[in-house]
């Protein structure tokens, strides 16, 4: 599946992301170890790019929102908001051999240490580019 940047997208509760090969139950990782929605640091994509010279820049990376200006392992055990969805953080991801496969075969070796983190969606919503992720007495607890 061709990764593809989106000016908004629907968050789905319990699901994922609305057109997302996870959400419609076809990734390569369904029922193995998939995750509802992935999000990566901007950071570390441009550290990627720049310090060993792998393609990050068109989705290459392979998760759906790129953050900038947060920890991403810093919201363990957290909610948060991302737009109108609200998520829960379910755990890192690490990058998998298959990834090499689709993109670079340096990507594997690329993402790891930085590869993002998994997180579950609590609160259906859309995403728009550029809005905040927050952390908050706002976000539901369910």
């Amino acid at each position: 599946t061709v990764m593809r940047e989106c000016a908004e997208i629907q968050a789905l509760a319990g699901r994922g992301l609305e057109g997302d090969r996870y959400c419609e139950r076809r990734g390569y990782w369904t029922n193995v170890d998939e995750c509802q929605v992935t999000l990566i640091a901007a950071e570390d994509l441009d550290a990627i790019a720049r310090d060993l010279g792998v393609a990050v820049g068109n989705g290459e990376h392979r998760r759906n929102l790129v953050v900038r200006g947060i920890d991403l392992e810093s919201l363990s055990g957290q909610r948060f908001r991302v737009g109108a969805a609200a998520f829960a953080f379910d755990r890192p991801r690490p990058p998998c051999s298959y990834i090499a496969a689709l993109t670079d075969r340096r990507m594997t070796k690329a993402l790891w240490g930085r590869g993002g983190i998994c997180a579950r969606v609590v609160t259906s919503g859309v995403i728009r580019r550029g809005d905040a992720l927050s952390v908050g007495a706002d976000v539901p607890a369910t």
